[in-house]
């Protein structure tokens, strides 16, 4: 069920997921969540292994292609974890894996059978993907990724300033996800770089990937713990003191607050001030 809230003129998407209980009446219950998992009384093989198994997951197609049940997890965590599950109009799912036309799986529950973690991430993701189709966007913020759906954007450029009011509190710029700025967006050389190492068929060592790790971290650490300046968007940590902020960057000098990320006003030091 989705339900938008409107804080400052910002949607913020709510995702519930409701499971539900019901005595089974045996064998031949219908009302059963997991319908097409199904004893194996045809001694059907499985459409990946070709073994036979006791229990199997059967479905939707016209064919009604049989895979067991350890099949049906490594083709789904494999699908998970490339992120290619597709939307059968409202359901996030699978059809069946040899291609045949009407065979997606409508009760999401049979990704139970993937595990618990396996099944958070599945929900996790499809709920990422919802607000992504809706027109929303994540909090680009490192261990947030609150999902939001911003107000339409006119073609002045108005609206760019993004809090994630229902997380971390991060105050962004929705055209580049990094820190809210004045002025146009700067070009992402990381971005580029990657671009031209993949269209290089770029390759690392395993080896030596674990001991060059630090530059990575110390850019997530820093992302954590401090706030661009508004105007040079030059990373600022705050120590203590007062919210009021001065950018010690030569040229710059902007005076701004740490809480609204914006320009210092007469109303920042009436609200918080001091926190």
């Amino acid at each position: 069920m989705l339900r938008e809230e409107t804080e400052s003129q910002v949607s913020y998407a709510h995702f519930y997921f409701k499971c539900a209980k019901h005595p089974s009446l045996g064998e031949n219950d219908e009302a059963v969540p997991l319908y097409l998992v199904k004893p194996n009384l045809r001694n059907i093989p499985c459409l990946a292994c070709t073994d036979i198994s006791d229990t199997v997951l059967v479905f939707p197609c016209e064919a009604a292609h049989v895979t067991c049940l350890d099949c049906f997890r490594e083709y789904c965590t494999v699908r998970l974890h490339e992120r290619r599950f597709e939307f059968d109009e409202e359901y996030y799912t699978l059809p069946c894996p040899a291609g045949c036309p009407n065979s997606f799986i409508r009760e999401v529950h049979h990704f139970h059978l993937l595990g618990m973690e396996q099944y958070e991430r599945y929900q996790r993701f499809s709920t990422e993907e919802h607000v992504l189709r809706a027109g929303g966007l994540l909090c680009p913020r490192p261990d947030c990724g609150m999902g939001i759906i911003p107000p339409s954007m006119g073609d002045d450029g108005e609206c760019r300033r993004i809090q994630c009011i229902g997380g971390c509190g991060y105050v962004f710029c929705r055209i580049c996800l990094q820190g809210y700025h004045v002025g146009e967006c700067e070009s992402q050389m990381s971005d580029a770089s990657t671009n031209v190492f993949s269209s290089r068929h770029y390759s690392v060592d395993p080896l030596k990937a674990n001991e060059a790790k630090w530059d990575e971290a110390s850019k997530k650490t820093i992302q954590i713990s401090t706030k661009p300046c508004p105007k040079c968007r030059t990373p600022t940590e705050r120590d203590g003191g007062c919210m009021h902020m001065v950018c010690t960057r030569a040229g710059c000098g902007y005076h701004w607050c740490w809480v609204c990320q914006t320009e210092w006003t007469r109303e920042c030091m009436g609200n918080h001030w001091f926190g």
